[in-house]
């Protein structure tokens, strides 16, 4: 008698593809990128993104190589980011869940800079958001967010360098 191979149903909704093949995407990623944690991230971040595209019909020919791509398409965007904004520590500071003012003087080295430039500055670090965001803020281009944001922490470097000299 023949074998008989079930073939797996047909993906519709992102929460299948999740059931159906999540150990196979997150192994996939841990492929692309070394990193278990990453990993993780990279897949839940790709079918996040797919569900907000697609909405609850997954209206794409092949899910699971659209959710590959996704995957890869992040690492390479996460592992391009010159500045990473997690770092290894051995203990968690304990944050208190008021916010807290500014240090002193970078607040006021950052009050001379320009309002366009202080405004990049605080969305990007402050509030964490990537250069596409500031640009739909600010209404202008994401590369046009990058050249405000290079100079504007050149300029800050200068005017810390500086102030400390004067301090002296």
């Amino acid at each position: 008698m023949p074998e008989l191979r079930l073939r797996p149903l047909p993906v519709r909704t992102v929460s299948a593809l999740a059931r159906q093949h999540g150990l196979d995407l997150t192994r996939f990623a841990y492929l692309v990128c070394g990193d278990r944690d990453r990993a993780d991230d990279l897949v839940q971040d790709a079918l996040l993104a797919m569900h907000r595209r697609f909405g609850a019909d997954l209206a794409v020919d092949d899910p699971l190589a659209y959710a590959r791509r996704a995957i890869v398409n992040a690492n390479i965007s996460w592992s391009r980011r010159s500045v990473r904004r997690e770092l290894p520590t051995e203990a968690v500071p304990d944050r208190s869940t008021e916010l807290t003012a500014p240090d002193d003087e970078l607040w006021q080295l950052l009050q001379t800079l320009g309002t366009r430039p202080r405004a990049v500055l605080v969305l990007r670090y402050y509030l964490g958001y990537p250069d596409a965001e500031i640009a739909q803020v600010l209404g202008c281009r994401r590369g046009t967010v990058r050249s405000i944001a290079a100079r504007a922490l050149a300029d800050l470097r200068v005017r810390l360098t500086t102030h400390q000299e004067d301090l002296s």
